[in-house]
C-alpha cells in the first residue's frame, strides 16, 4: 500500500505543482479515506482483534491487525498527498494575455477553491473525532451503528471520488501530475484487497470491502484514460501542456522572463510552436493599430501631422 503511494508522491514533488490534479478528487479521497479508517477502527471485529493482542503472540496480533494497519497506511498516504497538493498548489493572480487566449486560467483552480478543500477536510476529520469521542465515553451502545454509517459515507464518498478527477483529465487530455504508476499498482490492489477484507469480515463487513470495489472500478476508467492520452501525447496527436512558472518567477507586470513584451523585435524567440508565435504576432499588430501614441505609429517619430518646417518669418 505505501509503495503504490510513492509515485504519486514523487511526481507531484518532482514536477514542482500539484497541476493536474483536481481539488475536489483531493477533497472526496482525503474524506473517504479518513471516514474508511475510523469505520474499521470502530467495527465489533476489529475492536475483538485489538483486545485478543494482550493474549496473542506478537505474530498473531500484526496478523489479526493487518487490515487495520492497511487501511491505517492509506490514509496516511492519501493525507500527504492532500499536504502535497496544497503545498504545490499553483493559481494565476495575473492576466496574462496569451494564458487568457490559449484557455489556460480556466484550467487553473481558483486559491479560494484550494482554500475551501483544505477547511471542509479539516472540519470532517475533526468532527469524526469528537463524535467518536462522545460515542466511546457516553454510548458504547451505539459504536457500531457510527461505524456503518462510517462505511456507508466512505463508501459514497468513494463511488464519486473519481467523478471530478476523470472530468479533469478529459478535460485537459494529459495526467499533469497524476501518476500512471501509482494506478497501476492500485487498480489490481483494490480488487486484490477488497477479497482480502471480504475473507475476514464476510458479508458483514461490507460497508468496508464495498468500498475498495468500488475505488478500483473509478480508479481502472481513469488509468484507462491516463493511458490513452499518453500515448496520444506521445504520438504527437495530441498537443503537449505549457509549462507555467510560479507565481515568484513573474514581474511587476505579470509577465515571465519567457513572455515577450508588446513590442518585442524577436517574437520567435519566445513561441512554444507556429500557432503561439502567430498568436503573438496577431496580438502585437492588434496592439499596434490600437496605440493613440504617435511615436509608436508606424512612418516615424512624433506626429505626423505636425509641421517641423524650422524657418520661422
Amino acid at each position: 500500500m505505501l509503495i503504490s503511494y510513492l509515485p504519486q508522491h514523487f511526481r507531484i514533488i518532482s514536477r514542482g505543482t500539484s497541476e493536474g490534479i483536481s481539488p475536489y478528487f483531493i477533497l472526496l479521497g482525503t474524506t473517504s479515506a479518513t471516514s474508511a479508517f475510523a469505520n474499521i477502527l470502530l467495527l465489533p471485529q476489529s475492536r475483538q482483534d485489538v483486545a485478543c493482542c494482550k493474549e496473542l503472540e506478537t505474530l498473531h496480533c500484526v496478523a489479526g491487525l493487518l487490515g487495520i494497519a492497511q487501511l491505517g497506511v492509506q490514509w496516511i498516504c492519501f493525507t500527504f498527498i492532500f499536504v502535497l497538493f496544497l503545498v504545490f498548489f499553483r493559481y494565476n493572480p495575473t492576466h496574462d494575455p496569451d494564458s487568457e487566449e490559449l484557455g489556460e486560467e480556466e484550467d487553473q483552480p481558483r486559491w479560494q477553491t484550494a482554500l475551501l478543500v483544505a477547511s471542509l477536510t479539516l472540519l470532517h476529520g475533526l468532527a469524526v473525532i469528537v463524535i467518536t469521542g462522545i460515542l466511546s465515553t457516553l454510548g458504547r451502545d451505539h459504536l457500531a451503528t457510527w461505524a456503518n454509517v462510517l462505511g456507508v459515507m466512505a463508501a459514497l464518498l468513494a463511488a464519486v471520488q473519481y467523478v471530478p478527477q476523470i472530468w479533469t483529465t478529459y478535460h485537459l487530455k494529459h495526467v499533469g501530475s497524476l501518476s500512471i504508476p501509482m494506478m497501476c499498482i492500485q487498480t489490481p490492489g483494490g480488487f486484490l484487497f477488497a477479497a482480502s477484507l471480504f475473507a475476514r469480515l464476510g458479508l458483514a463487513g461490507w460497508s468496508s470491502w464495498g468500498i475498495f470495489v468500488l475505488t478500483a472500478t473509478m480508479q481502472g476508467l481513469l488509468l484507462y484514460l491516463a493511458i490513452y492520452y499518453e500515448i496520444q501525447a506521445r504520438n504527437g496527436l495530441i498537443k503537449p501542456p505549457i509549462e507555467t512558472l510560479p507565481p515568484s518567477h513573474l514581474h511587476a507586470n505579470g509577465f515571465d522572463d519567457d513572455t515577450p513584451g508588446r513590442y518585442t523585435s524577436h517574437p520567435e524567440h519566445y513561441a512554444n510552436s507556429p500557432d503561439h508565435l502567430q498568436t503573438i504576432l496577431d496580438r502585437q499588430d492588434s496592439d499596434a493599430a490600437a496605440e493613440t501614441t504617435p511615436l509608436l505609429k508606424p512612418g516615424g517619430i512624433g506626429d505626423p501631422h505636425r509641421n517641423f518646417d524650422t524657418n520661422r518669418g
